[in-house]
C-alpha cells in the first residue's frame, strides 16, 4: 500500500492516477473534502480508503509492515496565508509526525517542498541540501516559511547522522500546472485562472512589471507540467535507494507571456492580453525570475526530460480544459 496525504489536491490527485494507471490500487488517501468539488479529482481513482488528517495517527498505528511508501503531499498552500500558528501546525508539525513516524517504522518518505523556498532567487535555485547551502535562502511568505524549516531540519539530520526514513525524498516543486487544479481558487496556476477569458476570446489580464529589468508580461517562471512531477515520483518510488533534496522543474525561465500565447494557440483564439497594476500588498514579496537547477536529479539517474511549455500547454488543453469532463 502507498499512502498520499493530500491526494484529493492538485499533485496528489495526479500522482494517485498515474499510480493507477499503472496497475497500483492499493492507495490509502488523507485528505480533507470539505463541501466544495475537490472530491472530483479522485472520483475516478481506485484505493482502498480515505481518511482525514485527523484520523491519521490512529490508523497509522500497527501499519508500518503493510505500507510501501509515504507520499506526504497535504499542506496549506497558499502563499497569502497569515495564520502562522496554522501553518506550524499542518506543515510543519504533522509534516514532523510523519517523517518520525517512517523513520521508526522503516518506511520510504517523499515530501513536497516548494521553489518558494527560494525567495526573491538572488541567492540562486541550487537544489543543494546542505545545512549551509540552504542557510543562504530567505524565503519572502509564511508558506515557504514552513517550508524551508522542514528542508533544514531534515537537511541537518541527514548531516549528523539522525534517524531518517530509509528514503527520504523532498521535492521543491515550481510552477506546476495542468489537470484537478480548479479548486485551488486565487491559488491557481496563471493559465487556469485565464483560462475562462482564453476560451471566450476576452482579453487576459496580466501584471505590470515593477522592476526595471522586466517588462511587462516578462517575468519569468519555471512552468512544469503536473505530468512531469508525477513521473518524477512514480521513478524516485521505482529507486528506493535515492535519497536528497530535488528541484522539479523544466530547467527553462519562460515568462508568463509565453505561457499564455500557448494558451491561445492551444484553443485556436487570437492572442489579446491586459496589463495592470500588481497589487500594493504582494509586490514586495514577488518573485521576478525562477528557474530549477535539475543538476540534483540528473546526478541520481533521473533519465527523462521535461515537456516543453507550449507541448505541455497544448496538451493540457486539449485533453483537459477543452474536454466535457477537464478532471482527470
Amino acid at each position: 500500500m502507498i499512502l498520499i496525504t493530500g491526494a484529493a489536491g492538485f499533485i496528489g490527485s495526479n500522482l494517485a492516477a498515474g499510480l493507477n494507471d499503472r496497475g497500483e490500487t492499493g492507495l490509502i488517501l488523507c485528505d480533507r473534502l470539505r463541501s466544495g468539488e475537490k472530491w472530483k479529482n479522485i472520483r475516478a481513482r481506485r484505493f482502498d480508503d480515505l481518511i482525514t488528517p485527523e484520523d491519521l495517527p490512529l490508523w497509522l498505528a500497527g501499519k508500518g509492515k503493510t505500507l510501501r511508501a509515504v507520499c506526504h503531499l497535504g499542506a496549506i498552500s497558499s502563499t497569502t496565508v497569515t495564520d502562522g500558528d496554522a501553518v506550524a501546525r499542518e506543515n510543519l508539525r504533522f509534516s514532523l509526525d510523519l517523517l518520525d513516524w517512517c523513520a521508526v517504522a522503516r518506511v520510504p518518505f517523499l515530501y513536497a517542498s516548494s521553489a518558494a523556498t527560494y525567495g526573491d532567487g538572488s541567492a540562486g535555485f541550487a537544489d543543494d541540501d546542505d545545512p549551509d547551502a540552504l542557510a543562504r535562502f530567505t524565503p519572502l511568505n509564511l508558506y515557504a516559511f514552513s517550508k524551508h524549516a522542514f528542508d533544514g531540519i531534515v537537511s541537518r539530520r541527514r548531516a549528523a547522522g539522525a534517524a531518517l526514513p530509509p528514503q527520504c525524498v523532498g521535492l521543491k516543486f515550481f510552477n506546476v500546472f495542468g489537470p484537478n487544479e480548479h479548486h485551488k481558487g486565487a491559488m491557481q496556476s496563471v493559465l487556469t485562472k485565464v483560462w475562462p477569458d482564453i476560451r471566450a476570446g476576452r482579453p487576459v489580464k496580466l501584471f505590470k512589471s515593477h522592476h526595471p529589468d522586466y517588462p511587462d508580461g516578462g517575468q519569468k517562471r519555471d512552468f512544469v507540467y503536473v505530468r512531469d512531477c508525477e513521473r518524477v515520483m512514480l521513478w524516485l518510488l521505482d529507486h528506493p535507494e535515492v535519497s536528497g533534496l530535488f528541484n522539479v522543474g523544466t530547467g527553462t525561465a519562460r515568462t508568463f507571456q509565453d505561457c499564455i500565447l500557448a494558451g491561445f494557440a492551444a484553443a485556436g483564439r487570437e492572442p489579446a492580453i491586459e496589463y495592470v497594476d500588481m497589487p500594493l500588498e504582494i509586490r514586495g514579496k514577488y518573485q521576478y525570475f525562477t528557474e530549477a537547477s535539475l543538476g540534483g536529479l540528473r546526478r541520481a539517474g533521473y533519465p527523462h526530460a521535461p515537456m516543453a511549455l507550449e507541448a505541455a500547454v497544448a496538451d493540457y488543453v486539449t485533453r483537459h480544459l477543452l474536454a466535457d469532463n477537464p478532471y482527470r
